[in-house]
């Protein structure tokens, strides 16, 4: 009667707490250099990135603009622009989740064959 009890109550449980998948969870992951070379197809599609900040510029346009470079890519395709409510710092190793866009302008000189909008920023593991 017992295990017929504490199953039913397991089951229970699981069907409640069933996992579920987090936000970013099936983003795919993508280096720098392949952003870059899959601009076209990536666009408008939200990917994961991890690298390292190697240029803020905090607060331009109500947004914070940074860059990010993972080690990939040549001297044209190294280095992306990232911006976001968030901000990391200039060195810090992080986990970016967010939107590839193409051709944005934001006017003001401020315009980008690529860059990676409403992102998300992490420290990475």
């Amino acid at each position: 009667m017992y295990k017929t009890l504490i199953g039913a109550m397991l089951a229970a449980v699981m069907s409640v707490a069933a996992p579920t998948l987090m936000a970013g969870d099936d983003l795919p992951s993508k280096t720098v250099e392949q952003i870059f070379a899959q601009k076209d197809q990536l666009s408008g599609k939200r990917i994961r990135l991890i690298g390292k900040v190697v240029k803020v510029n905090n607060g331009i346009m109500g947004k914070n603009f940074l860059h990010i470079q993972d080690g990939t890519g040549g001297p044209e395709t190294n280095d992306i622009t990232v911006t976001s409510q968030e901000t990391a710092n200039k060195g810090d190793k992080v986990e970016i989740e967010a939107l590839v866009t193409t051709n944005r302008d934001f006017g003001s000189g401020y315009a980008y064959p690529l860059i990676l909008e409403e992102a998300k920023i992490k420290p990475a593991k």
